[in-house]
């Protein structure tokens, strides 16, 4: 699977830690999935979903080995 977390963060102009704090998880959490090495669970997606105001489906694009 594919984000663009990093983009959506940057237009809102919001830190990794930012972010993190606003969904309660820690930096690290965030930094890997901006990295794609961590999936969220649905109520993480959720949770950003509710801070960026778009669908899940909008920042997470599964790929075609998904």
């Amino acid at each position: 699977m594919k984000n663009t977390l990093k983009v959506e963060r940057a237009i809102l102009n919001l830190t990794q830690e930012e972010l993190a704090t606003q969904i309660g998880v820690s930096r690290q959490t965030i930094n890997s999935m901006e990295a794609n090495r961590y999936v969220p669970s649905t109520v993480l997606a959720l949770k950003l979903s509710a801070v960026f105001k778009k669908p899940v489906n909008d920042f997470f694009i599964l790929s075609e080995d998904d």
